[in-house]
This record gives structure tokens, C-alpha cells and sequence, in this order.
């Protein structure tokens, strides 16, 4: 199973674009903080992600309040065929609690 939740802030956000089929996409980075229990010690773990919403989802997305925490739902790809580097692909996103 390929399916990553996180809780993020967006830092960057591309302007709403289509692709030449006429899929509305978004391209962003987030950024996450939190304390995580490894091995029975805490640790701080921080890091930033790309990121990418298309159809549906990439208005919403495009519209929504940047620095604002908001809880993620997606998957893991590769940026594209020949790359190593992976994308995460947003299918759903709301406020965090």
C-alpha cells in the first residue's frame, strides 16, 4: 500500500496551471514539524516535501491559506519516469485539529 498522511504547512504554491489534456494541476511544497518517539527517545523531525494536487482537488488547494496547518492525504510517485526523486501526490487535505 502507497498511502501517506501528514500534517503540513504549504511554504511555496505554484499558480493553478493546466496540462495539455486540460487537467487543472498545482504544484507546492510543505513543511513539517513534530516530535516523534524513536527507540524511546524524542526526537524533533522536520522536513519539506514537493508536492502536487491535480483535477478536483487543485482548485481547493490553489486557494488554501498558506502557513496554515493542514492535515494531508495522498501517495508517494516519482517526480517523473527517469527520476529518483518522489513527489507526493495530494488526494484529499483538510484543516488540522
Amino acid at each position: 500500500m502507497n498511502q501517506l498522511q501528514v500534517v503540513a504547512s504549504i511554504a511555496e504554491r505554484d499558480v493553478l496551471r493546466f496540462t495539455p489534456a486540460g487537467v487543472p494541476v498545482v504544484s507546492a511544497i510543505l513543511m513539517h514539524s513534530s516530535q516523534q518517539v524513536e527507540a524511546g527517545v524524542d526526537r524533533l523531525v522536520e522536513f519539506e516535501i514537493a508536492a502536487f494536487a491535480a483535477g478536483e482537488i487543485s482548485g481547493r488547494f490553489a486557494s488554501a491559506e498558506l502557513g496554515a496547518a493542514h492535515q494531508f492525504t495522498g501517495f508517494l510517485a516519482r517526480k517523473n519516469r527517469n527520476s529518483k526523486a518522489l513527489v507526493f501526490h495530494i488526494i484529499d487535505f483538510s484543516a488540522a485539529a
